[in-house]
């Protein structure tokens, strides 16, 4: 059998490392054995955050001269960006963990194949925005999960910019036919860190200042990066504006380690009292961090060694120390900003001693899965009680996991969290599909087998 990430054309080119299972028994069909294990302790450096590696590609793509960025995401996801810009026209090579991105300036070359996304979503909306403003047509389009993902939200203010944009019931593939924008004041109904960029970008080709308001602050990599690469903005309150027509400029940037992927190891260290974890080079974005507040008001130890400024973002070092945990309660704009990472919180919520509530978090239903289904799915697997609502989780604490056959539901969120919520069941767990860890981490599993005590 060959694995997915063995076939050269899922990558085309990018040279990334392949995943060596080890002691997590790699199966004929992509399933992977987890062990328990005594504890976490070790020192990591992980591969670059995967939303600035977005950006920064491609805002480097629009920009005048040549961008190297270190530390690039390893994930397929960012693969899947650098392989939309190729066919637009934008030279790129990459060395080892470095990728050197040759700017054409504001106008890419329409494109003689559809723009395969794959399962990013990120690239997929993002990148709408830049192509609203080209004059030509493109065609986005996805594998099954990503195409079942809302893009309306994207589809209606980029074609109130005058962009025209058709697609199946709201959703991918997308047609995107671009040229002239006129700015425009739009409020996000839905808080997304990816619509509020891609909004920007498209602002760079508007005549005039295109202002977007969010109702809740998600993450700003988006702004921080067109600041990076030279670009005006201005932020009054809720709003961001961006005045069309400005020239960006190339950089050179280490991208820090991705906080998101961070939050699976943590969460495993935090897991057993007395582990310790130190993570180097840790991006430390306030819009982001807030799971290190959780994870310390929950019992963890969590020391910041260092801290330094790089192009706006906020980069660290942090020592984690596990204790006992007490769990809490997760709603609000903590949901927003914990989006990605309420998965792994989830999973091991029953070790906790009070449980934990999720709520105001619907948007967990249209991710790469059903998350919540999900959660609650493998969770009862393993023997949790837990209760399934719309737009969160209730789940007990105290509770004795079990090792059981889980599903990764496509999804690799859901994969590495059930990885981590494994190393302290009694008994070996079997996760099926496994491989979809390649979208975000491929060496996840490799890395959580380096830090895992047996």
């Amino acid at each position: 059998m060959k694995l997915l990430w063995q076939d050269p054309k899922w990558f085309q080119g990018c040279a990334y490392p392949a995943i060596r299972y080890s002691d997590f028994e790699m199966s004929t069909n992509l399933s992977a054995v987890i062990h328990p294990a005594k504890n976490v302790t070790g020192s990591l450096e992980l591969p670059g955050d995967k939303s600035i590696s977005h950006r920064y590609a491609m805002l480097a793509a629009i920009a005048e001269g040549s961008t190297k960025l270190e530390n690039f995401s390893t994930g397929a996801d960012c693969a899947s960006t650098l392989n939309c810009l190729r066919e637009l026209g934008v030279d790129w090579e990459k060395s080892g963990d470095t990728v050197a991105i040759r700017g054409r300036g504001p106008k890419l070359l329409q494109p003689q194949n559809p723009l395969d996304c794959g399962n990013s979503g990120s690239t997929m909306r993002m990148l709408s925005g830049i192509l609203a403003g080209q004059e030509f047509t493109s065609e986005l389009v996805g594998d099954e999960s990503l195409s079942r993902r809302p893009m309306a939200r994207i589809i209606h203010p980029l074609e109130a910019m005058g962009a025209r944009i058709t697609a199946r019931d709201g959703r991918a593939p997308l047609i995107v036919s671009g040229g002239n924008l006129r700015a425009i004041e739009y409020q996000v109904p839905v808080p997304s860190a990816q619509v509020k960029t891609a909004l920007l970008f498209a602002g760079l080709y508007a005549e005039g200042t295109t202002i977007v308001e969010e109702g809740i602050r998600t993450r700003d990599h988006g702004e921080l990066a067109l600041r990076a690469f030279g670009a005006g903005l201005q932020q009054r309150g809720k709003k961001t504006e961006i005045t069309g027509g400005q020239r960006l400029h190339s950089i050179e940037a280490r991208i820090p380690a991705d906080i998101s992927t961070a939050a699976f190891f943590l969460c495993a260290a935090a897991l057993f009292p007395g582990s310790e974890l130190v993570i180097y080079a840790l991006l430390m974005n306030p819009t982001r961090t807030r799971l290190l507040d959780v994870l310390i008001n929950w019992g963890m130890k969590i020391t910041l060694l260092m801290v330094e400024e790089k192009n706006g973002e906020l980069v660290g070092t942090i020592d984690g120390r596990g204790g006992l945990l007490r769990g809490g309660k997760i709603a609000g704009e903590d949901a927003a900003a914990l989006i990605d990472e309420i998965p792994v919180l989830a999973a091991i919520a029953p070790y906790t001693s009070e449980g934990v509530e999720i709520r105001d978090a619907r948007e967990l239903r249209v991710k790469e899965s059903d998350r919540i289904a999900a959660i609650a799915f493998n969770l009862r697997a393993m023997g949790a009680k837990v209760e399934e609502g719309d737009g969160g989780l209730s789940i007990p604490g105290n509770q004795q996991l079990y090792g059981a056959q889980l599903s990764s539901f496509g999804d690799h969120r859901i994969a590495m969290a059930f990885a981590v919520a494994a190393l302290r069941a009694a008994g070996d767990s079997t996760i099926d599909g496994a491989d979809t860890a390649v979208i975000s981490y491929p060496a996840f599993f490799e890395t959580l087998q380096k830090v895992a005590q047996r």
